[in-house]
């Protein structure tokens, strides 16, 4: 485990869900500064819910939500909005805007919140597009890339005012499997590039939790099913947990069902002609 500075997140007894709606409750997790969390699940799970109150944009129902050891929805709103400014987000579709070059996409965070001289932005932009192997794509428009080149743009915007937090939604989905891996190494550079960043990952990518992640949080039946080290996660012998990680179906979990004799036999006369 590294030293760092960096700001943690944590989860006390977190309920979140929409309207009288609960998604999650009872979630408690401490993702780690410096290190790479990666929450998981099944799909409708919860995880991209959990990401936006993660993000402020919605107050959970119940428990807290703390950054760097502050309630995120106890601070005033001067301090709310410096925290979120603070967070780097990689959605999962790269979230470009096709009339900028990718060099305006990735300088849109620092024009917005910072009053640096346009040759500094440019300076700052190239560099972090540099860090993702698009230093020479700068003036490119987003639909003269690929996929995976967009998304490696999004990820520069993300990183581009250095933020303590970086958050990704599904950063492989999407992409072939040698891109998917090069994400992967591309995360994995941010972790040392910026030691004390909190790297989150919303993912279902079983090869991206072997090859990048720390820490798991695991969402199953609207609470957390695990939540620790990747390692303790591996030896786990909980049922969910291992069905999971093995992509194994249990038999009661098979579904059988039969179009009623009738039915069928419409449809198979049907089929004869």
């Amino acid at each position: 485990m590294r030293a760092t500075s960096g700001w943690d997140i944590r989860l006390d007894g977190l309920a979140v869900g929409y309207g009288d709606h609960v998604v999650l409750h009872d979630v408690n997790a401490l993702l780690p500064a410096g290190e790479i969390s990666m929450i998981i699940g099944g799909s409708g799970c919860g995880k991209s819910t959990l990401l936006r109150h993660v993000l402020g944009l919605q107050r959970p129902m119940a428990g807290t939500l703390s950054v760097g050891g502050r309630d995120l929805f106890a601070l005033g709103g001067r301090d709310f909005r410096k925290v979120r400014r603070r967070m780097g987000v990689l959605f999962q579709d790269g979230a470009l805007l096709g009339s900028l070059t990718l060099g305006d996409n990735v300088a849109l965070p620092l024009r917005e919140h910072t009053g640096l001289p346009k040759a500094t932005i440019r300076q700052i932009v190239l560099h972090k597009l540099a860090l993702v192997g698009l230093a020479d794509y700068a003036d490119y428009y987003p639909n003269q890339l690929s996929g995976g080149m967009r998304k490696r743009a999004g990820l520069a915007r993300a990183i581009v005012m250095d933020p303590p937090i970086l958050l990704c939604d599904e950063p492989t989905s999407g992409l072939d499997p040698v891109n998917a891996a090069r994400m992967d190494h591309l995360l994995l550079d941010m972790q040392a590039n910026f030691p004390g960043m909190t790297i989150v990952v919303v993912s279902h990518d079983l090869r991206s939790l072997d090859a990048i992640a720390n820490y798991v949080l695991m969402l199953h039946d609207g609470t957390a099913a695990f939540a620790g080290p990747v390692d303790a996660l591996r030896a786990s012998d909980d049922p969910y947990v291992r069905s999971f990680l093995d992509r194994r179906v249990d038999e009661d979990q098979r579904t059988e069902v039969s179009l009623a004799p009738e039915v069928q036999q419409a449809l198979d006369a049907w089929l004869e002609r």
